[in-house]
């Protein structure tokens, strides 16, 4: 059975949403404000729903601080949310979360898009790893079995997505992916996500590989590729 933890402020919210998930059989924790999401975490939830607009630590700050967390920052996250605005959408996807679930809720869109967020955590461990083989470039080191990267001897945190993401693109030198099947194929089918979600991934990528950034290769009007040789991009 799956552990969630959902935190909101409004009990009225939680109630529902907690009784459409257990109905489903989830086993779900509750917390009503920031600071208990955090606290909660010690339950050790499978994936968490998160509301944004909460009093004291909002949840882009919970999502922030679970995510600098070694134990915790696997754990995917799902915004709840009002917000309408796409930036409010990026700057989530840009500190880690996973999904978005917009207010009003629908229970069967809640439930499905929980079900398919816990069928990716399972997806991510079987298939995204390509091989499971080390890729080794001067000083960049992208080892699949502990889930980590080095750049430069130091170790650089990459979110699950950013993860696969990047160890996709480098199994396959110099193929072209189109954003649609790195979409498919790292967030899965039926995963509702805007069309910059790639886009805002990779930026983060770049950075998080600095000198080597030029690396991936932006194919305009189609999407990226990693190429090993040349320096242009």
């Amino acid at each position: 059975m799956a552990k969630i933890l959902l935190v909101d402020d409004e009990p009225d919210i939680v109630e529902f949403l907690r009784y459409n998930l257990e109905k489903e059989n989830y086993e779900v924790i509750v917390g009503y404000n920031g600071t208990e999401a955090l606290t909660k975490l010690n339950e050790k939830p499978d994936l968490i729903l998160l509301d944004i607009m909460m009093p004291g630590i909002d949840g882009f700050e919970v999502c922030k601080k679970i995510k600098e967390d070694n134990r915790y920052k696997k754990i995917p996250i799902v915004f709840l949310t009002a917000l309408p605005n796409e930036s409010d959408e990026i700057k989530g996807l840009d500190i880690g979360a996973s999904d978005f679930i917009k207010k009003p809720i629908s229970p069967l869109k809640l439930i499905s898009r929980v079900r398919k967020n816990l069928l990716q955590i399972a997806a991510d461990e079987s298939t995204k790893v390509v091989n499971k083989r080390k890729i080794i470039f001067n000083n960049i080191i992208i080892d699949p079995e502990s889930f980590k990267i080095h750049v430069n001897g130091k170790e650089k945190f990459f979110p699950r997505k950013e993860f696969f993401l990047i160890y996709l693109l480098a199994s396959y030198p110099d193929k072209v992916f189109t954003r649609e099947e790195l979409l498919k194929k790292i967030w899965g089918e039926g995963i509702m996500v805007i069309d910059r979600t790639v886009d805002v991934h990779i930026r983060k990528i770049r950075e998080k590989l600095g000198e080597y950034s030029n690396l991936i290769h932006t194919i305009k009007g189609v999407g990226y590729k990693f190429h090993f040789g040349s320096s242009e991009s």
